[in-house]
């Protein structure tokens, strides 16, 4: 579509544009209704949340205490559990939604979106030829839009089933199976788990170091008292005291296959985005036997895979990729250089990455979850009604005025 025609066919849209009806997208345009700035929220599936809905496996609850997780204006409800489970954070999502008067617009892919310097606004084109114009573009795709799948050599031959942890719902189908896991970051573990647990035998693969942590200590969440000591001791004296209550909870987890970083879980993650493991029981299933620590893949065979520590090849019945995701911000948007890497990552880092040029915001990639995206819901919201409320102010100084002129009566 040339210029002149883009034109032609363009809506300017009120207040700001949103893409992406998660829970990033969902927390922008809650907080800028609550300030009265208008907000379109696109998304491309057919419903919110989609990626908590139909890209979650069954057992999936929140890894964090629920008051580290709930949004900007409205708390979970107080009978949910400390730690919700997936269908309980869908349903919030939906009641979140409602109570701001959220109603997204499904089935609107994005195809480009990219800065127009002569309407100063950035034109967005969606898939059919529609383009929308904004001020303020809000990204609101996250860190986690599309499954990241590795191809591995020989991985074509394979002769049993290949799939990514988006697709996987639950264990109870891989019963009596031999199944190789191909990584242990969180889901990584849980599906172990669950596999385990739905008889059958996992592999699971672990090419790096890797924090493992106790989910609670004494009852506590682990987070939550590291966020505490936090605001009285440094990151380097936290972590020490976290690693030394770890150690006396799980052993020494190197014994087991999952040697520990040099920098200690939470400076690791401030400065990498690495998220420590967070342990569900996986532990003790490795230490019985019951899941199987392996090291890298090396090539996957029409029967199995050749591994790293071992010579011979193994033979497994299927494989999931717990390999995680990444961003798709390159595919679609174009002119913000000065926000993403060609990655699609932050390029600075939190508290301060969620402003770029030319009304260009993000929300949902600070590599800091849900508190991140809360942070930088507010951070957007409290912007863009600063320069939204000026335009009003501008708007009505412009307006016509009529002056009723008395006539001359004097003789």
């Amino acid at each position: 579509m040339d210029k002149e025609e883009q034109e032609d066919r363009a809506t300017w849209v009120p207040g700001a544009l949103i893409v992406g009806a998660g829970p990033s997208g969902l927390a922008a345009a809650a907080c800028l209704a609550a300030r009265g700035v208008p907000a379109t929220v696109l998304e491309r599936s057919d419903s919110l949340a989609f990626a908590w809905r139909h890209r979650m496996y069954d057992r999936l609850a929140l890894h964090l205490p629920k008051r580290f997780c709930e949004l900007p204006l409205l708390p979970f409800p107080a009978e949910y559990p400390t730690y919700p489970c997936k269908d309980q954070f869908v349903a919030y999502m939906e009641a979140y939604a409602a109570a701001a008067g959220v109603a997204p617009r499904f089935g609107a892919s994005v195809e480009e979106a990219a800065f127009d310097a002569s309407a100063g606004a950035w034109a967005v084109r969606l898939a059919g030829g529609e383009v929308l114009m904004t001020k303020w573009l809000v990204v609101a795709t996250g860190e986690n839009a599309e499954p990241h799948v590795p191809d591995f050599p020989g991985m074509r031959q394979f002769a049993g089933r290949v799939l990514h942890t988006c697709e996987y719902k639950c264990g109870e189908e891989f019963a009596g199976e031999k199944v190789l896991v191909v990584g242990c970051g969180n889901s990584g573990m849980e599906v172990s788990l669950d596999l385990c647990r739905h008889g059958a035998k996992p592999s699971m693969v672990v090419r790096n170091t890797v924090h493992v942590l106790p989910k609670e200590m004494l009852g506590v969440s682990t987070f939550g008292i590291a966020m505490a000591l936090l605001k009285w001791l440094p990151v380097q004296l936290v972590d020490r005291f976290i690693l030394a209550a770890a150690r006396l909870t799980l052993g020494n987890t190197s014994q087991l296959g999952l040697r520990r970083p040099k920098t200690g879980p939470i400076e690791l993650k401030n400065l990498t985005g690495r998220t420590p493991v967070l342990d569900v029981g996986t532990l003790d299933h490795i230490k019985s036997g019951k899941i199987k620590v392996v090291g890298a893949v090396k090539e996957v065979t029409r029967l199995g895979a050749r591994l790293a520590d071992g010579k011979e090849e193994e033979q497994f019945d299927a494989i999931i990729l717990a390999t995680g995701y990444r961003s798709n911000v390159p595919s679609w948007l174009k002119d913000g250089g000065d926000v993403f890497t060609t990655e699609g990552t932050p390029k600075t880092p939190f508290p301060d990455g969620w402003k770029g040029r030319n009304g260009l915001y993000t929300v949902g990639f600070s590599q800091r979850g849900l508190l991140g995206t809360s942070s930088d819901a507010l951070c957007i919201a409290r912007d863009i009604y600063g320069q939204w409320r000026e335009r009003e102010r501008e708007r009505e100084r412009d307006k016509p005025t009529s002056n009723v002129h008395e006539a001359d009566s004097s003789v």
